[in-house]
């Protein structure tokens, strides 16, 4: 609810009524907004890990986890991921202060790690399907690209927002709609660094350990 009040009259005695507060609150909407789609693509998630838990172990015959995966190669990933996590942190606390050289650097350095993330997940992709370990191959390789590659085409698509940000934080500098959309992208950004603790577990770890 708006709050007006009357703050002069006219020469016949009717009020005249200034707007003392905006009737809109466009940062709350933002946040509320992003909340909702990042409870979706929880949803989305949960429903590719329940999946994997269904038939991760249907083999056909084929290649196991044992038989595929590269645990300190995607040891390390998982540290670009997490390094990312990190960093973009830094970007923030300097955001905050109004400082956009050093908010710019730290988001490059985001995008580094992020882009090295992606680079070795193409690594993997490539190396298992030249060795015939493709989605075709089994219920679980149909299941483990399709997790995998969920995350990896999000992280895609957050290096893209971050790069469309770079730009419009160099020619608008830091005020309250780039911050929003910083924060935004910050919210994503952990969001899957979570997600990719999850896989890292159960997918890679559980798959090779267990």
């Amino acid at each position: 609810m708006s709050n007006h009040a009357p703050t002069m009259t006219t020469a016949g005695g009717d009020p005249v009524f200034m707007m003392t507060e905006e009737d809109h609150h466009p940062e709350n909407g933002t946040s509320l907004g992003f909340w909702l789609y990042l409870m979706s693509d929880c949803l989305i998630f949960a429903a590719l890990f329940a999946t994997y838990a269904v038939v991760g172990r249907n083999y056909a015959a084929g290649p196991a986890p044992k038989d595929l995966f590269d645990l300190p190669l995607v040891a390390i990933n998982t540290a670009m991921l997490l390094f990312s996590s990190i960093t973009y942190g830094f970007a923030m606390l300097e955001a905050y202060k109004k400082n956009i050289n050093k908010t710019l650097m730290w988001l490059g350095i985001t995008g580094l790690f992020g882009a090295a993330f992606i680079g070795l997940e193409l690594y993997e992709f490539h190396h298992l399907i030249e060795i015939g370990a493709t989605p075709q191959r089994s219920a679980f390789l149909s299941a483990f690209f399709t997790l995998v590659g969920t995350h990896g085409l999000h992280v895609t698509f957050g290096l893209i927002w971050l790069v469309v940000l770079m730009v419009q934080v160099r020619k608008v500098g830091l005020g309250a709609a780039n911050m929003r959309r910083l924060n935004c992208l910050s919210m994503f950004w952990h969001f899957l660094d979570v997600v990719w603790i999850g896989v890292f577990s159960f997918v890679y770890l559980m798959g090779v350990v267990g």
